[in-house]
């Protein structure tokens, strides 16, 4: 008698049910917390009117608060949310590595260098020139962790890269901390531009940089469906049918289009292309295809809940998203390190 290992139909559709109830679960819950963060804030709008504001045009004081003030802003953190979360969740698959993060490419730091040598050399810059200066910065960091840590697209060469983008983040963080130690001006900029927030950011720029995280999510979506084969072995991922190489390159220009773009506009925030990953793989299971969007849904709710709770923990103020997902991040990491069954993904 012979017993078949494969799924039977009844079962591949009654699991394909299953991830399309959770993914809307995610949706509706990303919808919610869009909700509250145009609601909610140093001046608290009843959702009723934040819906009229929207969908009919109302005009009064709140509807100008949500149009031209909180709207740019939970739609930037819907972006960057989606972003982090799809980078990290390519990070983590390709290099194996459940502690991996955009930042492990030297992103932010070359992000942060860019800002303050474009002070340092060029005086005042508008907020235009520092998310220009950030996403050169971020892209040149990436070329060079790419140029001197690939030898070949493979395995062990990626392992080489997570040490070589290590090493030129601390380089970079070095040389960013000598030219704000010189320069006063790059002080001031590398301060604001560094703080990692939604808040008082040059809105009209993130038209420039939709294209960008489009063809990075684009990219990142197409990427994950060869993931679940590179688990298994670059020899039998070959041996499937999957471009190892091909796959590979289209990851790191998928992660430096949206850790770049996102970086730039928002500056460094930490810990959600790491956590969001783990939350999205605990809802989706093992299978990359649902991992990547699902850490991409994810990473927009963690976003847009930090920077909502961030604006009613201070009174007359507001704490940085960065802050509040660096107090999230650090016990999830811990918890991470801790759980060996995760050494390796």
């Amino acid at each position: 008698m012979t017993v078949s290992l494969s799924p039977t139909p009844r079962s591949r559709s009654g699991g394909v049910t299953r991830y399309l109830v959770l993914g809307f679960v995610l949706v509706v819950v990303l919808l919610v917390v869009v909700l509250l963060s145009l609601a909610v804030g140093s001046r608290n709008i009843a959702p009723s009117e934040v819906l009229s504001a929207l969908f009919t045009g109302a005009d009064s004081d709140d509807a100008t608060v949500i149009t031209s003030q909180r709207l740019p802003r939970t739609l930037l953190g819907l972006l960057v949310g989606v972003a982090l979360g799809m980078a990290g969740a390519l990070m983590q698959g390709h290099t194996r590595n459940p502690l991996a993060d955009p930042g492990l490419f030297g992103v932010n730091a070359g992000a942060s260098f860019g800002v303050a040598l474009s002070v340092s050399l060029f005086g005042g810059v508008s907020s235009g020139g520092l998310v220009v200066a950030a996403l050169v910065g971020a892209g040149a960091a990436a070329v060079i962790v790419f140029a001197f840590g690939l030898r070949d697209i493979s395995g062990s060469s990626l392992m080489m890269l997570a040490v070589v983008g290590t090493t030129l983040a601390a380089l970079l963080a070095a040389l960013t901390t000598a030219l704000v130690l010189l320069d006063a001006s790059a002080l001031d900029a590398v301060r604001f531009w560094n703080v990692g927030t939604l808040a008082q950011r040059n809105y009209d720029l993130v038209g420039l940089l939709v294209p960008l995280l489009v063809v990075g999510l684009l990219l990142a979506l197409y990427n994950s469906i060869s993931l679940n084969a590179l688990g298994l072995g670059e020899q039998v991922a070959t041996s499937l049918g999957t471009r190892v190489a091909a796959s590979r390159m289209v990851s790191i220009v998928s992660i430096t289009l949206l850790a770049g773009a996102a970086t730039a506009i928002c500056g460094p925030i930490s810990f959600l292309g790491l956590v969001a990953p783990h939350v999205a793989r605990a809802i989706g299971g093992s299978d990359y295809r649902r991992i990547v969007p699902f850490a991409g849904l994810t990473g927009a709710v963690l976003l847009l809940t930090a920077d909502t709770v961030g604006r009613i923990t201070v009174d007359n103020g507001e704490l940085q998203v960065g802050i509040v997902l660096a107090v999230i991040g650090a016990p999830v990491l811990l918890a991470i390190t801790r759980r060996r069954r995760l050494v390796a993904l």
